[in-house]
């Protein structure tokens, strides 16, 4: 940790010429690794970093720079030559930091740096075990370990000076099916913002059975057809859609720059009255949370579309500006080698009131897309193609037999209209999301959704 003293030389120093706003972001982290493949340990990782990085900027223009070195005659130096960007004389009074606000909304009850490596180990032979032992047509299995805690001071010119402790902690397992004519993989991967006790609160066996059964079923399923037909998303990660698609659509990286399909929507319909989405970085322990964000903001429950109306887009600072809105708390960064800029936490589609029975029931003939995979997506645009894990047919009213190869192609503004129910049964799931500031946890979700009618892409000719 900084003292505060160089904490406000730093950015002071950088405000030494016509610049407005100056940061500082420190972090240090923790980081456990454990792979492994075909029944072996393939490493066993424990990586330590930490770094500063200094941003300065004049209205939304902004350099940035980081360094190893925490000395203060070398950060005095990285902000004097960011602040050479913006020539003139100095436009701020001299800053004092105000008292440091720190974050405990997230509890960790065991701290994974206090965990010996031989009893994480055991939760990634276990989870190996039983996702062999689910069929003899599992005949590889690849699982991961992550934990890590990170620690975070964040001072800027805005009078803020925060610190924050993000602890987080992953099982990830793939499981491959294979027999004399085809190879299926199968995924699971949850995750928290929770210490060791994670694994206390899930069954890892299930876990890991759970990534084998994708695959085996799919090893088994025909070939999914190529028509233009309703679909039904199934709750959990079948909220990546809706992130990819939409979610990044309402960031204001794009947004400020009219690069994204909804710029200069606010107020308007732009999907089914039955569709309410909300991105949350203050849900208790969830994967995406955080008690601040990445320019030390509290996190906040942001409303994006309230009844198909846009309501919000997800603000950083240095966009706000630019935009002309306030910051909605939606900085974030993978680490101090990023600038920050407007990112997601925990996004989702809200409740509605059918049943998951209901849905299915209610559809004659389409697509069952019980598990999405991974997709591309053009924010300028919101077109999409996203490939489906696990999918079945739908027939008369009830789930049928189970299909592989689809994709779903559509692009997010349609998508968000032609939804035309959606169920009771909020779900969440955990994913890795890349963008401009780098690879952050976030959660995606929803209910169990229908689509009215999309594309889906197969080797099979219409049913």
């Amino acid at each position: 940790m900084l003292a505060k003293q160089t904490l406000e030389k730093v950015i002071n120093e950088a405000l030494e010429s016509q610049a407005d706003f100056a940061e500082v972001f420190v972090e240090k982290t923790v980081q456990n690794s454990i792979a492994m493949q075909s029944g072996k340990i393939e490493n066993a990782v424990t990586n330590e970093k930490f770094g500063v990085g200094v941003r300065v900027a004049k209205k939304h223009n902004a350099v940035y720079g980081y360094t190893n070195d925490a000395d203060e005659a070398s950060l005095v130096s990285l902000a004097k030559k960011l602040a050479t960007s913006f020539e003139g004389n100095r436009v701020r009074e001299t800053i004092k930091l105000p008292e440091m606000k720190s974050g405990n909304k997230h509890t960790v009850k065991r701290n994974p740096s206090d965990v010996d490596a031989k009893e994480k180990t055991s939760i990634v032979k276990n989870a190996d075990a039983a996702a062999r032992a689910y069929s003899e047509e599992i005949k590889q299995v690849n699982v991961s370990y992550l934990d890590s805690v990170q620690d975070v001071w964040i001072a800027s010119s805005e009078d803020i000076y925060t610190n924050d402790q993000r602890v987080r902690t992953r099982l990830g397992v793939a499981s491959v099916a294979k027999n004399d004519k085809d190879m299926q993989m199968g995924f699971n991967g949850p995750g928290a913002s929770k210490g060791f006790e994670f694994y206390d609160e899930i069954d890892v066996d299930a876990a890991a059975k759970e990534a084998s059964r994708i695959a085996v079923t799919m090893l088994h399923a025909d070939e999914a057809p190529s028509e233009t037909i309703p679909v039904v998303v199934d709750n959990g990660f079948g909220g990546v859609i809706f992130h990819e698609a939409c979610g990044h659509s309402l960031e204001a990286t794009s947004v400020a720059k009219n690069a994204s399909v909804f710029s200069g929507k606010k107020g308007e319909k732009i999907g089914s009255e039955l569709v309410t989405a909300i991105d949350d970085g203050t849900i208790d322990n969830a994967w995406g949370s955080q008690n601040f964000d990445d320019e030390g903001r509290p996190q906040q429950r942001r409303v994006l579309i309230k009844n198909g109306v846009l309501n919000t887009y997800m603000v950083d600072y240095l966009n706000g500006k630019r935009m002309n809105e306030a910051s909605t708390g939606s900085s974030r960064r993978e680490s101090y080698r990023y600038a920050p800029t407007s990112r997601m936490t925990n996004t989702y589609i809200d409740n509605g009131e059918s049943t998951f029975e209901e849905i299915i029931a209610a559809t004659d003939y389409g697509l069952y897309a019980k598990k999405m995979g991974g997709g591309s997506v053009q924010p300028s645009t919101g077109d999409f193609n996203f490939a489906v894990m696990e999918g079945y047919m739908i027939r008369n009213g009830k789930i049928a037999e189970p299909v592989k190869g689809a994709t779903l192609v559509g692009t997010g503004k349609d998508a968000l209209q032609k939804i035309d129910m959606v169920g009771n049964n909020l779900l969440r799931a955990q994913g890795m999301c890349g963008s401009l500031s780098g690879s952050i946890p976030t959660d995606v979700g929803q209910p169990t959704i229908r689509i009215s009618n999309i594309t889906v892409g197969g080797r099979k000719g219409s049913a």
